[in-house]
């Protein structure tokens, strides 16, 4: 049996504008696209945490997308998922408003040691 496939999750926008934080690094180390602001890209997963003008989604939006991921993660039991705290940083949310959307995480998706620091 191959090994499974590790794939950087991380905090996206709409437009798919990769220009800072986990999202430059997905750009610059993980395969994501420039101009692909959701789904799988490389090795990597956008989910979006600002729109298409690089503002703030609310948390409802936030967490349909959350969902989608996890159905995505689900569906691909070959590949591996390391989430970072998507919304933390540039979008402004605390921890606390987002790690409840990923409780039911799939078994092969695990947190970022990120998700433990301090707001």
């Amino acid at each position: 049996m191959s090994a499974k496939r590790d794939i950087f999750v991380f905090g996206s926008n709409l437009a798919g504008r990769h220009g800072g934080g986990a999202a430059r690094f997905a750009l610059d180390n993980h395969g994501a696209v420039y101009g692909q602001g959701i789904g799988l890209q490389g090795n990597s997963y956008g989910i979006p945490t600002k729109d298409f003008y690089i503002e703030t989604l609310p948390l409802d939006i936030i967490e349909d997308h959350v969902c989608s991921f996890k159905a995505f993660a689900r569906q691909h039991d070959e590949l591996t998922f390391y989430v970072t705290p998507i919304g933390c940083g540039l979008a402004g949310y605390k921890r606390p408003q987002i790690r409840p959307m990923f409780a039911d995480m799939p078994s092969n998706c695990r947190f970022a040691e990120t998700w433990d620091e301090a707001d």
